[in-house]
């Protein structure tokens, strides 16, 4: 089933309401979800800080939900939408629970993996294979994250 461009940008506002939601927390605001059937199955955030653990990625936590909701570690069929580029580990997981599609808003140049530093998901070595999208409501995206750093400079 083709996903319309207004669709892709409607989840793509709920990821960044997410990603509002960690921003509030002073966590860098990256959002996500997950999307099965055309219906959000699992919301996340960033709670790196709150949470005092390293894997608190917003993919991660969106990741594990939908699992949960599932009963299932295979995601085949679901859609990611998230606010900035995976990084590595999150890259890692996606493919690891065979999540069909990612969309991502913002590139993040610095730690980027599936199209700025490097892009896993073009790597054909992997047993699983995800389609991704750049660009889904780009400025909002970068804008949010922009905000943040230039908040937290001035600190």
């Amino acid at each position: 089933m083709e996903i319309t461009n207004n669709r892709k940008e409607e989840f793509m506002m709920e990821a960044l309401k997410q990603a509002q939601r960690a921003y509030d927390l002073e966590e860098v605001p990256v959002g996500a979800v997950i999307v099965k059937d055309g219906k959000i199955i699992a919301r996340a955030y960033n709670q790196k800080e709150t949470k005092k653990d390293t894997t608190k990625h917003a993919e991660i936590i969106a990741i594990q939900k939908a699992s949960k909701k599932l009963k299932a570690w295979r995601l085949t069929g679901c859609d990611l939408y998230v606010t900035l580029e995976p990084c590595a580990m999150c890259t890692g997981a996606i493919i690891q629970s065979r999540i069909s599609n990612v969309y991502i808003g913002a590139m993040d140049a610095k730690t980027g993996c599936c199209g700025s530093v490097c892009n896993l998901f073009n790597d054909y070595k992997f047993n699983h294979q995800v389609n991704s999208e750049t660009g889904i409501c780009e400025e909002q995206c970068s804008k949010i994250l922009r905000d943040f750093f230039k908040k937290l400079r001035k600190k």
